[in-house]
């Protein structure tokens, strides 16, 4: 499956530290795409990651997926069904729970700006996003993948790192460095 397969609006999913935000940058580089970090809807800006109202981020999000082209980053599932409605194309990543925590820590302590981060909002480790990470993603990688391949959309499942190193360079993406 290549880039120009999945399309002009790509949704792409997968746990908490997978890659997706920096994904989805390198493909709207590529690609001429504006990205959408779901994580910048759903939470205010400048705030320590205060979800919005309900509606006002379900008002965003659609507005969001309503335009013509996008590669969009985050799962939000309770908001999956019309982005799946909208999408020409889906890549799951499907990275270990370890490699998950490892990347979720890494940026907590040592990347000052980040892709997909909030605006305003400091990184620090948090002990929620630790337990979500360890004991909500199994479950939740379980529930992608049986979802996966339910899909009739064009899409891509990258299973760990040498995948999604792999997709990098055969679709000559660049990684920010």
């Amino acid at each position: 499956m290549t880039l120009d397969e999945l399309g002009p609006r790509i949704c792409i999913l997968g746990p908490s530290g997978s890659g997706k935000s920096t994904l989805a940058d390198a493909i709207a580089r590529a690609r001429g795409l504006p990205a959408v970090h779901l994580d910048r809807l759903h939470h205010l800006p400048h705030t320590d990651w205060r979800p919005r109202p309900e509606a006002e981020f379900v008002a965003l999000h659609d507005r969001a997926i309503g335009a013509p082209a996008w590669v969009i980053d985050g799962n939000y599932t309770r908001c999956l069904p019309q982005r799946l409605e909208r999408a020409t194309g889906l890549i799951l990543l499907d990275a270990a729970t370890a490699t998950s925590l490892l990347r979720y820590v890494r940026r907590a302590w040592f990347e000052r700006e980040r892709r997909g981060g909030l605006e305003g909002a400091k990184s620090r480790v948090r002990w929620e996003m630790i337990h979500h990470i360890v004991f909500a993603t199994p479950a939740g990688r379980r529930r992608n993948r049986e979802m996966f391949e339910r899909i009739a959309l064009p899409k891509l499942r990258l299973a760990g790192t040498r995948e999604l190193d792999r997709f990098y360079r055969s679709s000559g993406l660049q990684r920010p460095s």
